[in-house]
């Protein structure tokens, strides 16, 4: 059957102004379900939702009162961190970036689950899916992984892992992070990397966990449809060799209603 729809997501930040040397973030996020029919991409769902960032601890008194009409969210220390952080413009810039990007992956999350619940076809998620316990249990959702800032693989296996050819997989195996829903995994290349940098055409797949027996057939199966979404390709995007052209046509579509 192979992938019938793609979802991915992007984010926009800009700050509009500086208060007492805070700055004032206005931050842009979507997602969208692009949905392949008769060799044609639909929007099958996207959002797109606009918010104001202001470090609600680092202006003066009545300051956040005026903002209210925009209704802000504070992008001050946030759970976990310093409760008295640097004021650093820079600093406080990094936090409001952060808190955009954790909103792009909600309405991502979000739309998986709407999917999860109204679908049973293939889609193609860009990125983890281990984020929400609905989507990583979900059958139906491939999630794939084009950066490599962490490998999963030690010693010997990471050059098994960077020395994969054209269309060979590794094994599979279970990631269980400590705050995020468990997800079966396996590294696949895509497309030949020869001469090239070793992550060339590299990506990392997640899928529901299942009885061993079957991760194998299901690790095949999932394999030959990335393999399949080969063609067209993604140029020119600087990502094409990792990239879906159904994941392109879904950032193009949010990057021109945003």
């Amino acid at each position: 059957m192979g992938f019938v729809a793609f979802l991915d997501g992007v984010q926009q930040s800009r700050v509009v102004t500086f208060i007492d040397g805070a700055p004032i973030v206005h931050g842009t996020a979507g997602a969208a379900v692009r949905e392949r029919r008769d060799r044609r991409m639909h929007s099958w769902h996207h959002r797109v939702e606009h918010r104001l960032y202001a470090p609600r601890q680092h202006l003066q008194p009545g300051i956040w009162e005026r903002l209210a009409p925009f209704r802000p969210v504070d992008s001050s220390a946030q759970e976990g961190e310093d409760p008295a952080p640097s004021r650093h413009p820079l600093s406080t810039l990094e936090r409001a970036v952060h808190l955009v990007q954790r909103h792009r992956e909600d309405l991502e999350q979000r739309l998986a689950e709407r999917w999860c619940d109204h679908e049973s076809r293939p889609l193609f998620v860009d990125g983890g899916i281990s984020g929400s316990e609905r989507v990583a249990r979900a059958r139906c959702v491939v999630g794939v992984v084009k950066s490599h800032r962490t490998l999963y693989a030690v010693d010997e296996a990471v050059g098994i892992v960077l020395r994969l050819a054209r269309a060979e997989r590794t094994t599979v195996f279970l990631i269980e992070p400590k705050k995020r829903a468990p997800v079966a995994s396996w590294y696949l290349r895509l497309r030949d990397a020869t001469g090239r940098d070793p992550t060339f055409g590299l990506v990392r797949v997640e899928v529901a966990r299942e009885p061993a027996e079957d991760l194998t057939a299901r690790a095949d199966q999932v394999s030959r449809w990335l393999l399949a979404e080969g063609a067209p390709l993604a140029l020119p995007d600087a990502r094409w060799d990792r990239m879906a052209y159904g994941i392109r046509d879904s950032e193009e579509f949010l990057k021109a209603i945003t």
